[in-house]
C-alpha cells in the first residue's frame, strides 16, 4: 500500500511539470546546418541543369538507390552545358541512407542534400523521386 502511494505521489508531482516533448506537427524544430535530407538537383544561373549524366553518383551510392540514364544534347534542345544530360534521374528514397556520397562524387555539384526532412508517405511507389521532383525550379 505504501509503495502504491509513493507511485501516485510521483505521478501527481509530474502533472504540474512543464512537458518535455514537442508537439511535432504544430511546432517544428530547426534543423542543424550540417543536416542532409532530401536531395535536390541544382541548375546554373541561366537555367540549364548542372547534371551531365555521368552517373558517378549512382556508382558511389552504397545503397544503390540512384538510377541515371544519360541522353545527348542537341543544338536546338539543350538541357545542360555539356554534351550529355540526365534523361532519366531517379532516387529511391526508401533505400537511401542519406550518407552524402552522391554529393561528394558529383563533379558539377549537381546533386545536393537539402534540409527538407518530411519524406514519409503511404505508398511505396511515391518514394521513388523522379527528375522533375528533384530539380530546383527556375
Amino acid at each position: 500500500m505504501l509503495n502504491t502511494l509513493k507511485g501516485l505521489l510521483v505521478t501527481f508531482r509530474q502533472m504540474f511539470q512543464k512537458p518535455v516533448t514537442i508537439p511535432y506537427p504544430q511546432v517544428k524544430r530547426e534543423t542543424f546546418p550540417t543536416a542532409r535530407w532530401r536531395h535536390k538537383l541544382m541548375r546554373y544561373d541561366d537555367g540549364l541543369e548542372r547534371c551531365i549524366g555521368c552517373a558517378l553518383c549512382a556508382a558511389n551510392c552504397p545503397a544503390r538507390c540512384i538510377y541515371v540514364v544519360a541522353g545527348e544534347n542537341t543544338g536546338e534542345l539543350r538541357f545542360s552545358p555539356g554534351e550529355r544530360y540526365a534523361a532519366i534521374y531517379e532516387i529511391n528514397m526508401s533505400r537511401c541512407i542519406f550518407c552524402g556520397y552522391c554529393e561528394d562524387a558529383c563533379p558539377t555539384k549537381a546533386i545536393v542534400l537539402g534540409e527538407e526532412f518530411e519524406l514519409s508517405g503511404y505508398d511505396r511507389r511515391r518514394q521513388i523521386y523522379t527528375k522533375d521532383m528533384l530539380l530546383v525550379r527556375k
